[in-house]
């Protein structure tokens, strides 16, 4: 008589019954949906920071300035003190820089209005951030705009200087943007003339939120 092994007695499981097939397959979609929850916040991010955030000028409102230009170190500004320092001694912040002489008309004015407006609906991000208004000229600043952005800092800048680093379009000057430059001092974006400043609002707080710096 021949004998069987163990192994070649084995006794063919049963075939699974509907309800147990059923169960089987509510359970892989059950743990595929916990993976998508767990995973999911981490791919928003990622497709967040990757494709929303501004990137290659596409996205933002503001034109990336490519290659980004660090402040000329020899570059200077004065305060109203008097003392003459280096424009790169304000880097560790985010800087909102606008152009014009010291009478500042209405287009000026404007400006500056929008960069306060701004600097102000970041709630507590808005300490990463200085206004800057580079005064080309000696003309007297009035004394209402002094009153109205106390916060701003006016330095006298050299226009000749100042137009070298801060490029305008084929038909706008310096005069006619407000210029964002990054904590370690690169000028990065220039925003359109006649700015919209909700989507200049848009541009900063996407920034403040994705930076690590200043």
């Amino acid at each position: 008589m021949s004998t069987q092994s163990p192994r070649s007695a084995q006794v063919a499981k049963p075939a699974a019954t509907p309800v147990q097939q059923h169960a089987k397959r509510r359970g892989r979609w059950t743990l595929l949906i916990i993976a998508l929850i767990c995973g999911a916040p981490i791919a928003i991010s990622y497709f967040t920071y990757y494709v929303i955030k501004p990137k290659g000028g596409t996205t933002s409102y503001g034109a990336l300035i490519e290659p980004q230009r660090p402040i000329p170190g020899a570059l200077m500004v004065t305060g109203d003190d008097g003392h003459e320092v280096p424009l790169a001694s304000l880097k560790g912040r985010w800087l909102m820089i606008s152009v014009n002489g010291g009478d500042c008309d209405e287009a000026c004015a404007t400006k500056l209005y929008f960069m306060r407006q701004v600097r102000a609906t970041q709630g507590p991000e808005r300490e990463r951030i200085v206004t800057v208004w580079l005064r080309t000229d000696d003309a007297s600043v009035p004394a209402k705009l002094k009153g109205a952005y106390a916060d701003t800092r006016v330095l006298r800048a050299d226009p000749v200087a100042v137009a070298a680093w801060l490029p305008a379009t084929q038909t706008t000057n310096d005069t006619d943007h407000i210029y964002l430059v990054d904590p370690n001092g690169n000028l990065m974006m220039r925003f359109p003339a006649h700015a919209d400043p909700s989507k200049i609002k848009q541009d900063v707080t996407k920034l403040l939120k994705w930076s690590r710096i200043g």
